[in-house]
């Protein structure tokens, strides 16, 4: 139990060092590639990036069901049924990366299929080259994906983190030289190829020599793929529900406008996962104690309210305290930092991102709660929801981006997010998840007071500071986190939030007085 706590601390601890780097890397690594690919070939990395991830689909959200029926074999001490399990994945998965391949292959010779003619004959070779190279990499990433979901399920964080940040740094520190030495997306993509392989390889040895997990391809319990199947099923429909707001845009931006608009889109998205990874890297790592939650409190539905409340309340504060920071921050510093990050030419980007942040800012913090309904088996009723408004979206977006460009894209993805996430999804939290969403409500309502002297300081800011003089921004920036931390330490945080920061620190001055001593 012991061991199992210390990995889910070191697990999340590490999951922050994963995001920062992550975001370091991206606001060095994106401009470089701006730059040295330029906006159209940049546009169409991008779209041929979206189009490969769109057969992501083919998974039909089977890794989900992996962590579940594991937790359930778990439980009952049961390791054949476990080692069962691992190989029934492995075969599906394995069938689904060769289909894949399959409809990759397709797509690298029907190019037309997602360019329609916007594409010079270069362009054309290019595009081919790259989803070739993508195909293969989507199509070992499938049957792969089974070794990280068993070093997940068995709580070894701290190996999967550690690799997640070797493969973070790793790539870019690779591709950057390749970059500056004049190769363009091609090379690119090959070096994420190699590290994806790598990386893979690594899983394997792990599950197979440190965790000594086995794998048997027979004799799989009666009506276990056919379970699955129903308990994964709507999984897979959010899946599509996240491709059409977060794949199709640039899909009909590339063929309705061109990569350029690809291009100003892709780089409001990037800014976007800088917020949505604060978001993800803590609660990601909370899925096992969840669905323990849930197998523990079988009939005793008060307890089950009470924990669950607890744990969605305290996550989410935590998240809100980050994005609160990132997303004012973006709305008073976005618009001169796109300028000097991405260059001219991106300023319609800033009103794209915010079209993208905002709405989604509801759904950022309160996204622990997608694994609450999972492991409740109530995930149903969201991807009915979610699949109903992303069709909107879709045809919102079909329509919009043909005469509003990327602004268009996202502002039928805007609406589709707060009706979605602010309205149905709260309520079907609180009246059928075991959370007390009003008292989460509350609680960020009262956390939310902690803003007002920040807002305040940045309306005077932009007023009266020319911020597109580079140490200007920097500057002010500098100074609207420090007001922004005071007041959220005085006026927002808890105890408990004040503990995460002070506890670490007096433990590094403790061992230094010991040491001295």
């Amino acid at each position: 139990m012991l061991k199992s706590i210390n990995q889910l601390k070191i697990g999340a601890l590490l999951s922050y060092m994963q995001m920062a780097l992550s975001i370091i890397i991206s606001l060095v690594y994106t401009p470089l590639m701006i730059r040295t690919l330029g906006q159209s070939e940049y546009g169409l990395y991008n779209t041929v990036s979206s189009t490969i991830s769109m057969l992501s689909l083919l998974s039909l959200g089977f890794g989900s069901g992996y962590i579940r029926y594991y937790s359930i074999y778990k439980k009952e001490e049961n390791n054949e049924k476990i080692y069962k399990l691992n190989g029934l994945f492995l075969i599906i998965f394995t069938i689904i990366g060769l289909i894949g391949l399959v409809c990759g292959l397709w797509l690298s010779n029907n190019l037309h299929f997602v360019f329609d003619k916007g594409l010079t004959v270069e362009e054309y070779s290019i595009a081919r080259v790259l989803m070739l190279l993508l195909t293969v990499n989507l199509a070992l990433s499938f049957p792969m994906s089974v070794f990280s979901n068993i070093i997940s399920a068995n709580e070894r964080y701290i190996f999967l983190k550690l690799l997640g940040m070797l493969k973070t740094v790793g790539g870019p520190l690779v591709t950057i030289p390749i970059l500056l030495m004049g190769y363009g997306s091609i090379a690119l993509v090959a070096v994420t190829l190699a590290i994806s392989v790598v990386t893979d390889i690594l899983y394997f040895i792990y599950v197979i020599f440190i965790l000594k997990n086995r794998f048997i391809f027979h004799g799989f319990e009666k009506g276990l793929f056919r379970n699955l199947f129903i308990y994964t099923s709507f999984i897979a429909i959010n899946l599509v529900v996240d491709q059409i707001n977060w794949n199709i845009d640039k899909l009909f931006l590339g063929r309705f406008q061109g990569t350029v608009s690809v291009a100003i889109y892709s780089v409001a998205y990037t800014i976007y996962q800088c917020c949505m990874t604060f978001s993800t890297a803590i609660s990601g790592v909370f899925a096992p104690r969840i669905h323990r939650i849930v197998n523990e409190t079988i009939g005793n539905t008060s307890k089950r309210r009470l924990q669950l409340t607890n744990l969605f309340v305290k996550v989410g504060r935590i998240q809100f305290l980050l994005l609160g920071l990132i997303v004012s921050g973006i709305i008073f510093f976005g618009k001169p930092f796109i300028y000097f990050w991405a260059g001219e030419g991106y300023s319609e980007a800033y009103y794209v991102a915010l079209l993208l942040i905002i709405p989604a800012t509801i759904a950022l913090i309160q996204n622990i709660g997608v694994e609450i309904q999972r492991a409740e088996d109530k995930h149903q009723f969201r991807s009915i929801a979610y699949l109903v408004m992303a069709c909107i979206n879709l045809i919102l977006t079909f329509f919009l981006c043909q005469k509003y460009g990327a602004l268009g894209a996202a502002f039928g993805t805007a609406i589709s997010l707060i009706v979605a996430n602010g309205i149905v999804m709260n309520f079907y939290y609180h009246k059928k998840c075991d959370i007390d969403i009003v008292l989460f409500w509350k609680n960020i309502i009262r956390l939310s007071i902690g803003l007002i002297p920040p807002i305040v300081f940045g309306v005077i800011i932009i007023k009266f500071i020319n911020l597109y003089i580079i140490w200007k921004l920097v500057v002010f920036i500098c100074l609207y986190i420090v007001v922004y931390c005071i007041s959220m330490w005085c006026i927002g945080m808890n105890k408990y939030e004040r503990n995460l920061i002070q506890k670490p620190i007096t433990a590094i001055f403790r061992r230094r007085y010991d040491k001295n001593s």
